[in-house]
């Protein structure tokens, strides 16, 4: 079959696919970035799979292919490894918190990519911000409601406890999925 200029069809479909080809290539490499301190890569799309290697936050990792929740990634260092997409971010981090003063998480939040002031993590200590009490004043929001919250905000959960917490309540990388990776 030719072309409207009698050049074979099949040549013009030829050099459209080898460009599409190396388009999508070129945009199927996705980057994203470690966003959860104590993320390992693992050998299978499990959270009991067998570790192949730690990876610190803020690091760039390559997705590979994706798996429903996990993600096969090459970390910088070139190992392929499967992660659970809830531990990395679609955007390169910010700095990270300093200091330990967050109330709910300790120092877990030291290694968190979530962007916070200190004045925001110590106001938290002594209650509600100005803004989220206005806000809750203007809501109607009864004072046991804010006691409980700032209770809440109280408590300390240190990453051994949220670990065991999310493996208990089979959430996130732990929770099960029928049918397909865990």
């Amino acid at each position: 079959m030719r072309g409207m200029k009698g050049e074979p069809m099949g040549i013009k479909v030829g050099i459209c696919a080898v460009v599409l080809m190396c388009t999508s290539l070129a945009w199927g490499e996705e980057i994203r970035w470690v966003s959860s301190a104590g993320t390992t890569l693992k050998a299978e799309a499990s959270a009991t799979s067998e570790n192949v290697a730690e990876l610190p936050v803020g690091a760039e990792v390559t997705v590979v292919e994706t798996g429903g929740r996990w993600l096969m990634v090459r970390s910088a260092a070139g190992v392929n490894g499967w992660v659970y997409a809830g531990r990395l971010a679609e955007t390169k981090p910010v700095a990270e918190v300093t200091g330990s003063d967050d109330p709910l998480f300790g120092d877990s939040m030291k290694k968190s990519q979530i962007t916070t002031a200190k004045a925001d993590s110590a106001r938290s200590i002594r209650g509600l911000s100005p803004e989220t009490a206005a806000y809750a004043k203007s809501r109607g929001t009864s004072e046991l409601s804010k006691k409980s919250l700032e209770k809440i905000m109280g408590r300390k959960v240190s990453p051994t406890e949220l670990k065991s917490f999310l493996k208990e309540g089979k959430l996130g990388e732990y929770a099960q999925m029928t049918g397909g990776n865990q």
